[in-house]
């Protein structure tokens, strides 16, 4: 996926409209081929017991859930989305045109959750492998997806244990940063293995920094309520 694409929409419109890709009979598509960056990734420095991931917030009102039975996108996991945040399955025909973008580091894109009816501009977007994983777990899965991202330097990888903030699946997250209209914008992502070997990772993108920041509350809560799907 490409996010410079998405990004470069945004800016065009000014008005606040999030441009994807290609939408037809009711499939929704987005972006355009990543490009990886060569830098060598850095791991956050521990020592004893890891850091919690921070609490999303008292202010954060839950707003049902996504990946169970039910739900707009069914996934190998579950968690709870943040009010007014709208999931929508991303779903394409293996000959599409257009099927090589909603692939990177061996994942499909599976789920786009909107920001836009909550009033950001930018998404929570799931991607699942498309083979059971191995070893290595879910610092392997990450740096894998993260091939494909155009990060401007090293990220910076954190792994946490289950049970870690709430979550019930150990994770790795990786911090970075990348320029795609010349200016430092944050990203994250967060990779998880389920005990049945479904890897996922969840990646939170923005129009900018700012956007970025204000939409944080709603990963968090994504990572600290993530669960095995059933």
């Amino acid at each position: 996926m490409g996010h410079g694409l998405v990004r470069t929409a945004m800016r065009a419109v000014g008005a606040g409209i999030l441009a994807v890709g290609v939408t037809a009979c009711g499939t929704s598509t987005s972006g355009a081929a990543r490009g990886g960056g060569d830098a060598p990734p850095r791991t956050a420095a521990a020592t004893g017991t890891p850091t919690p991931a921070p609490s999303p917030g008292a202010g954060v009102k839950v707003g049902g859930s996504v990946g169970g039975e039910g739900t707009p996108c069914r996934l190998p996991v579950s968690f709870d989305l943040v009010q007014d945040w709208k999931p929508k399955a991303v779903t394409h025909a293996e000959d599409d045109a257009f099927a090589a973008l909603f692939k990177q580091g061996g994942m499909t894109l599976a789920c786009e959750i909107d920001a836009k009816p909550a009033g950001n501009l930018g998404f929570l977007r799931v991607w699942v492998a498309d083979e059971p994983t191995g070893t290595g777990g879910a610092r392997k899965v990450l740096e894998s997806f993260m091939t494909g991202e155009k990060a401007t330097g090293a990220p910076v990888y954190t792994e946490l244990p289950a049970g870690t903030g709430g979550a019930a699946l150990p994770v790795a997250e990786a911090a970075y940063e990348t320029a795609p209209l010349d200016e430092a914008k944050k990203e994250r992502a967060f990779a998880v293995v389920t005990p049945g070997g479904a890897a996922v990772v969840v990646h939170l993108g923005g129009l900018d920094t700012g956007e970025h920041d204000a939409m944080l509350p709603a990963y968090r809560l994504a990572q600290q309520s993530l669960k095995p799907g059933h």
